[in-house]
């Protein structure tokens, strides 16, 4: 992380229009992550700063939505952990989560679940988002499922996120922690990042 994309804790107050005390509230809530409080030294002692971007666009959200739903909801959907949701084949399609095409694409995979569990549905909604871009074919939408499927378990809650990637015509994709370092060599090219705690934080709005 580079010093232009931290901003200092008296400059987001400033910038963002709120104070110290709603900002330590809303970390004690778990609506802000902890490792986002950075310490650092300065020449007047020692500062806190945060991820301009990121601690921009939550204030904004938790200042958009705290009407409709409590702190402790507002929580929940800003956890990267998984909820106990599942929904039917009939409530995906009613609610339009994701496409018919995505769906199929699960189905051909792994056949029709009687339920589709919060994971399954985050993996759809991934992959349903790659497709409306246009950047994926559904036989790369097939490979992504799969990867999904068969990987995600290993970051047990954490977030990470996922490379889409292209080599001389052949495509594939990486999970890696968010916070990892990923060196890849020139001739590949990066077709898109996607932030999975994102994509969950969207999808548990979408479920409320």
């Amino acid at each position: 992380m580079t010093e232009q994309e931290l901003i200092s804790k008296k400059d987001l107050l400033e910038l963002a229009g709120i104070s110290y005390g709603q900002l330590y509230r809303w970390k004690r809530k778990n609506l802000i992550p902890e490792d986002w409080f950075i310490r650092k030294s300065t020449f007047t002692g020692q500062e806190t700063f945060f991820p301009k971007q990121s601690i921009l666009a939550r204030i904004d959200k938790i200042v958009n939505m705290k009407e409709g739903l409590s702190l402790d909801e507002l929580a929940d959907v800003f956890s990267p952990n998984l909820t106990e949701t599942a929904l039917t084949r009939t409530e995906l399609d009613h609610r339009n989560i994701v496409s018919t095409e995505t769906l199929r694409c699960f189905i051909e995979l792994y056949g029709e679940p009687p339920i589709y569990s919060f994971d399954k549905i985050l993996f759809l909604y991934v992959v349903d988002k790659l497709l409306q871009t246009g950047e994926m074919t559904l036989e790369e939408g097939k490979s992504l499922l799969q990867t999904l499927t068969e990987h995600y378990a290993k970051f047990e809650g954490k977030p990470f996120d996922i490379i889409f990637f292209r080599k001389m015509g052949l495509s594939g994709f990486a999970l890696k922690s968010a916070t990892g370092e990923l060196y890849m060599e020139p001739r590949i090219r990066v077709v898109n990042r996607i932030p999975v705690a994102g994509c969950i934080e969207e999808l548990k709005l979408k479920l409320t």
